[in-house]
């Protein structure tokens, strides 16, 4: 694939514990010419927002001093979609899901989302001043914590509105189709800057979250993914713009009473949002090992680097806590949920080289194929493999089910439009003029040598 004319406009948003932290630093270590972030926005997630913000701001930070140390080493500084672009806005988002309780992983990620790397190695951190950027606050004192001071202020810029509005804002002033939003958290602040300016957000050239457990169980219930059950009304909602009929999708509400603006604009046609979702069927086959990591990370950190040292703290931890809770002597590799759905718009959408294994043939598919309104249909595209158009829906209110993704399984004939409805077709799932319209990356080229390449990727 062809080097892209201009670099893919994006905006993340992100809930950084650990494998968003990764997947932040593949993004950012993507070559310039590809890649340009204009937005990251902060939602609520595995940790609390605080911890979130932190976490973020003590990244970009670290970045920096990495860049100095290679330099003094002679090596590539590296993350030139950071430092060949003006600075991405860092902006503060949802604090709380849409509705329901919320649900934090610090039982696994620990409570600052990292493992403790703040009080582990604080010479890489930024100590208490990351709150001034919490608390809107910007003095002589801090003012190296963003903007374009070097080596060690960090490459950002603080947003000034909270973080569904930033997103609007790029999405207004940008070009229309221009920029992809990428989700790696609970699609909260997606829902909100949806429900605030619907016209506006679906401005978006394509939404690409991870979540999502359509075909397998789900890990933190046994039907639900963890972004999806956080915020399983955002989930829901922004299914629903995919839909045909987006208001047939909508789950109701006890609390918010939401509807989507029906159609959104009289003088703009509905044009469905395009989505596509990475979910735990695929992440959770693309695996970081513990000798791919070590092998990459132990010279690094012995020779001084700070992203080395850093990271292996937190992912570190990661391996602590998998040998903890695994049976003894299985294998303690962790799965990379958020740098899959980083690979997948680098490799596949932008044509960044290297991650594919021609030999890796043997991830497997997704049995069955549906009609249009059933199932959707699959294509190939490159040396990935998409369901495009499937009909997955997300509970929103089940007391056992909350988070879980529902699709079509039984085989019955679909009505085609034009046709009345399928009597005792209860919530209207045989039919071709309603029902979700998701693509589901179902496969990727690159299972057994995705870690090396991530690797490669973020420690150069």
């Amino acid at each position: 694939m062809a080097t892209p004319q201009k670099p893919q406009k994006i905006i993340i948003d992100t809930d950084p514990g650990s494998d968003d932290i990764l997947a932040l630093l593949l993004a950012l270590s993507a070559p310039s010419t590809h890649v340009q972030t204009l937005l990251v926005s902060l939602t609520f997630g595995n940790i609390d927002l605080p911890a979130v913000l932190r976490n973020a701001v003590t990244m970009f930070h670290v970045i920096a001093q990495e860049r100095e140390w290679r330099a003094s080493q002679g090596l590539p500084q590296g993350f030139s979609s950071l430092y060949d672009h003006p600075p991405p806005i860092l902006a503060v988002g949802a604090e709380a899901p849409l509705e329901g309780e919320q649900l934090n992983a610090d039982y696994f990620h620990g409570v600052d989302g990292l493992g403790g790397v703040h009080e582990a190695v604080p010479h890489l951190g930024v100590g208490e001043r990351w709150r001034e950027v919490y608390d809107g606050k910007r003095t002589r004192e801090n003012e190296d914590l963003g903007g374009e001071v070097e080596p060690r202020g960090g490459r950002f810029r603080r947003g000034e509105m909270p973080a569904h509005q930033e997103i609007l804002r790029i999405l207004r002033e940008e070009e229309e189709g221009s920029v992809v939003v990428i989700a790696l958290g609970p699609l909260t602040n997606l829902a909100k800057a949806a429900e605030e300016d619907l016209t506006t957000f679906l401005r978006a050239k394509e939404v690409i979250a991870m979540g999502g457990a359509i075909d397998v169980p789900g890990n933190v219930s046994p039907k639900a993914e963890f972004n999806h059950y956080a915020c399983a009304y955002s989930a829901a909602r922004i299914y629903a713009l995919t839909s045909p009929h987006p208001p047939s999708m909508l789950p109701s509400s006890a609390v918010s009473g939401y509807a989507i603006p029906w159609p959104p604009s009289s003088q703009t046609p509905f044009k469905p949002l395009n989505f596509s979702i990475v979910p735990i069927d695929i992440t959770s086959k693309h695996l970081l090992t513990e000798s791919t990591y070590w092998g990459k990370t132990t010279p690094l950190a012995q020779q001084g680097s700070p992203l080395a040292e850093w990271c292996n703290h937190f992912v570190g931890r990661s391996f602590d806590k998998m040998r903890e809770l695994n049976v003894p002597g299985t294998p303690v590799d962790l799965e990379m949920h958020d740098p899959l759905t980083i690979y997948y718009l680098l490799s596949h959408r932008l044509g960044v080289k290297g991650g594919d294994d021609p030999s890796d043939s043997d991830e497997g598919t997704i049995d069955g194929e549906g009609g249009a309104g059933a199932g959707g249909s699959w294509k190939n595209n490159g040396k990935w493999q998409v369901w495009e158009g499937r009909d997955i829906r997300v509970e929103a209110r089940g007391q056992w089910t909350r988070g879980m993704n529902v699709v079509e399984t039984r085989d019955r004939k679909v009505a085609k439009l034009g046709e009345e409805l399928v009597v005792g077709d209860i919530d209207v799932w045989l039919h071709e003029g309603y029902g979700n319209r998701v693509r589901q990356v179902v496969r990727s080229p690159g299972r057994k040598t995705f870690s090396g390449w991530l690797c490669d990727m973020i420690f150069a």
